[in-house]
């Protein structure tokens, strides 16, 4: 199962880490692309993460599952990324999975017009931006309404990454993963 997680200066990286953790765990190969000129890129509270590559270079790559981490303003960064606004366009045309935590819910998949209709949550200082543009806004801290999973942000990473795993790889080797990480 071949997963992206795009990243930019600002993205909240336990969003990042944490998500990319759990499902290299489940067997998933992950990639984290750069938005920026620069494979590196600076989260939000001053770490530095390294992409595997540039977002130009990963173009054409078919992907099972595309993670949208939030921080700000690497949420606003992401959602700038043109070739990343044509990748979730595709992944939609597919019907693949698209997920999002914390801000990128409302700040890049909402603003782009992809959860009308849909039931989903963010982080809560979101909300109200959020509800509008949303069939339900729920306060659950992680909502599946295919092909949709949102969550609320850092605090809620590792159940989110575990819905992710649930998805690809299903519920045996959810317990599989979360067991030892004492979850």
């Amino acid at each position: 199962m071949d997963v992206l997680i795009p990243v930019a200066n600002g993205s909240e990286e336990m969003e990042v880490v944490i998500v990319a953790d759990v499902l290299t765990r489940a067997g998933a190969k992950v990639i984290l692309a750069s938005v920026e000129k620069e494979p590196i890129v600076v989260a939000s509270r001053g770490i530095k993460i390294q992409a595997d590559h540039l977002m130009p270079d990963i173009e054409n790559k078919d992907w099972d599952l595309i993670v949208i981490p939030g921080g700000m303003p690497g949420a606003e960064r992401l959602a700038n990324c043109l070739q990343l606004q044509q990748l979730i366009r595709d992944q939609i045309e597919q019907t693949k999975t698209v997920a999002a935590i914390c801000a990128a819910p409302s700040v890049v998949l909402a603003e782009m017009g992809m959860l009308r209709g849909k039931e989903a949550t963010c982080h809560p200082g979101f909300w109200e931006k959020l509800a509008p543009k949303v069939k339900t806004l729920r306060e659950d801290r992680v909502v599946v309404d295919l092909p949709f999973i949102t969550s609320q942000g850092p605090g809620t990473a590792f159940e989110f990454a575990l819905e992710l795993v649930d998805l690809l790889f299903g519920a045996d080797k959810r317990r599989e993963v979360a067991e030892p990480m004492v979850l």
